[in-house]
């Protein structure tokens, strides 16, 4: 993992801006999902990662050391990377709107940040990636958000 600080630092400060930069109309490169339906994908997927609600494991126990390694590398999730825990067509949005949406994905980044803060040595069991700390949640969210900006056409600088 290439550093860190500049991976939190990324999802405290510049991914929402970045995702405000994306019209709720814009069509995605791969996948079925909306801006929106993303962005309140991200919202569970944060609280996921500070272990709000908790999951349970569903990946077998023998792959999670193969998984976590590539979670450790530098290499992209791909275009429609399968999830099980999304249904096969997007969910209809809760949310009034794409920048609620947006702001509350910044809540829930604040919030993910804080749970860390006041616990340090905190693990949240994630139901792919296994037992995941602070530097492992960061990895992910990072992956993650930019697996879905590059969805909507934004690419790594």
């Amino acid at each position: 993992m290439i550093n860190l600080s500049k991976k939190a630092r990324f999802l405290k400060q510049e991914y929402t801006p970045l995702l405000l930069r994306i019209s709720p109309d814009t069509l995605p490169q791969w996948g079925k999902m909306n801006p929106q339906q993303m962005v309140e994908h991200m919202i569970e997927s944060v609280a996921m990662a500070y272990g709000n609600p908790p999951y349970e494991l569903i990946t077998p126990a023998d792959k999670i050391e193969k998984i976590q390694e590539f979670l450790k590398s530098e290499a992209d999730f791909k275009p429609n990377t399968a999830n099980s825990l999304l249904p096969e067509n997007p969910r209809p949005t809760k949310l009034a709107s794409y920048q609620e949406a947006v702001h509350i994905l910044q809540d829930e980044l604040n919030n993910f940040f804080t749970a860390f803060d006041n616990e340090k040595k905190k693990y949240v069991l994630n139901p792919f990636f296994g037992e995941l700390d602070y530097g492992l949640s960061i990895q992910l969210l990072y992956k993650h958000s930019w697996h879905h900006l590059r969805q909507f056409g934004l690419e790594l600088a």
